[in-house]
């Protein structure tokens, strides 16, 4: 190709990326990763990187009213990959702009920002654009080009001091504050955490830009009914905002984004995990006061399945008012599932025993010797007793450290754990998939159902004990895979829990003279 030629590409792609960021993403998501970026094809309704890509331009024209704008979609639609790149479409265009990306954690924002950063550090972007990286600009959470132009990282609930978005005075686009997923979904159920991130953008956010013409660019998927976007949506901060609200299930049951999440899965994934699906994947939560176990979805088994092995579960309370919680423990069986003989791959717990309990701490010992005793006559003895380590708990696991022939694990909570609704909605998808069963006409049953169905996700339920065994049930056996056993010594285990069960009932009545002499 001559000079003129090769000038006249440059000029003819150049004009084309700029007029259509979709047509920009295409080609600079090729040069960054190799692949190309395919675009949704969706039965009966338009592609949703079209739809976002519209409104993205939009923005950047200054034709949003009140230059907000709040997409909610789906994770795994995207939107980052987008959103980043429209940064770079827009600094093409307007190289001194200046820009706020905000996510639940600085860290997850830088890692936007770099790829913000690589685009535009991309041979091809230089060759086409002219627009370059200041050489002392090495950092990826706060980076300038040689025009004026920044990028800022930045947490939605930490200090946003000494960074501003946009330039004052100008009537066209200067840049953008980016709000990109603003609750971290483990943390969103914790109402401090939650108002904490709404509370920072009411009283620093919102005064970050430093022009009237600032877009602000609210996308991520709903998580809470209470969340920021349902707070922008209603109009909280004194503004209207132009929305797009992309469902992964439309009404007529088409699917978003059918290459990655095809209409089969979603409907698994709605009958398995509700919650998660009406929030996240609707854009409608479903209100924190509703119930998050349906009764139907624990299975009635006309005979006991044949377990793997068994366990017990225990949650511990220091008093024996009624408007407290009791003391909880559960019984629980581990096994395969079967249809027709043959083994299907998944396994579930069946609920054998569960006591409800409230009582003086002192007698808490010997109530669960003897809950303890009554499960050992089970053909498969339990392998452990798991107990979180709180309260009267701490004490309980001292004093049965030293029984024989008894595993005692501690249950532990850690900020991973999240809080006590996060812990019931992680439990969700296992029961809405019938991976807890009970026996026909067990008489702990109606009970354990009846309890887990008045359980909420935003903590309005009077109590949670049996829950809580549950919880830690669910946990151990299906998500964390923690139990081990070994079915070779099966009969060697009945032996030592014949034996332990002798033992046991002289221990409980050692406790029971012993608590006898103390009220005299």
């Amino acid at each position: 190709m001559s000079d003129l030629d090769i000038d006249l590409y440059r000029e003819e792609q150049r004009a084309i990326l700029k007029g259509s960021l979709l047509e920009f993403i295409k080609f600079f998501y090729k040069h960054l990763t190799g692949r190309d970026f395919i675009v949704s094809k969706p039965y009966g309704r338009e592609s949703h990187h079209v739809t976002i890509c519209k409104a993205l331009t939009a923005a950047s024209n200054l034709e949003i009213p009140s230059h907000r704008l709040v997409i909610n979609v789906s994770p795994g639609s995207g939107k980052s990959t987008m959103l980043a790149m429209w940064v770079a479409w827009t600094l093409a265009k307007w190289p001194d702009s200046r820009f706020l990306y905000i996510s639940y954690s600085k860290e997850l924002a830088s890692k936007h920002t770099e790829t913000i950063k690589r685009i535009i550090q991309l041979p091809m972007y230089a060759y086409l654009f002219d627009v370059k990286i200041r050489h002392d600009s090495k950092a990826r959470e706060y980076f300038q080009t040689v025009d004026g132009g920044a990028v800022a990282a930045l947490g939605s609930s930490g200090a946003i001091t000494g960074r501003d978005a946009g330039l004052p005075g100008l009537g066209r686009f200067t840049g953008a504050v980016i709000i990109d997923d603003a609750h971290k979904p483990d943390e969103v159920h914790s109402d401090t955490i939650r108002q904490s991130v709404i509370k920072n953008y009411s009283e620093t956010i919102q005064q970050r830009p430093r022009g009237v013409n600032v877009p602000f660019i609210f996308i991520g998927q709903r998580l809470h009914e209470d969340d920021l976007a349902a707070h922008l949506l209603d109009g909280k901060d004194g503004y209207n905002w132009h929305r797009v609200i992309l469902k992964s299930l439309d009404d007529a049951g088409n699917a978003l984004y059918p290459e990655v999440d095809p209409t089969e899965k979603l409907l698994t994934r709605q009958q398995t995990d509700p919650y998660v699906f009406a929030s996240q994947y609707q854009q409608n939560p479903i209100p924190a006061g509703g119930a998050l176990f349906k009764p139907e979805w624990f299975l009635m088994l006309d005979d006991e399945p044949e377990m793997l092995c068994t366990f017990i579960t225990a949650d511990t309370a220091e008093t024996n008012k009624s408007w407290n919680d009791a003391t909880a423990l559960s019984f629980w069986g581990y096994y395969d599932v079967t249809f027709n003989g043959r083994k299907t791959g998944q396994r579930a717990l069946h609920w054998l025993a569960c006591e409800e309990l409230r009582l003086e701490p002192k007698d808490l010992q010997g109530a669960f010797i003897d809950f303890y005793s009554h499960c050992m006559t089970h053909p498969v003895p339990p392998l452990l007793a798991a107990i979180e380590k709180k309260s009267t708990g701490v004490t309980l696991l001292s004093a049965l450290s030293a029984l024989p022939g008894l595993a005692v694990r501690d249950v532990g909570r850690t900020i991973a754990d999240g809080s006590k609704a996060d812990r019931h909605i992680k439990m969700q998808p296992y029961i809405a998939s019938h991976q807890i069963t009970f026996t026909h006409n067990a008489i702990h049953a109606k009970r354990c159902i009846e309890h887990m169905s008045k359980i909420t996700a935003n903590a309005t339920h009077r109590h949670d004990d049996i829950c809580d065994t549950a919880y830690d049930a669910v946990r151990i056996a299906l998500i964390d895979k923690t139990l081990y056993f070994d079915k070779s010594i099966d009969e060697d285990r009945k032996v030592i829990a014949q034996n332990m069960s002798n033992r046991l009932s002289k221990t409980l009545g050692t406790i029971k003279t012993r608590n006898a002499l103390r009220l005299k």
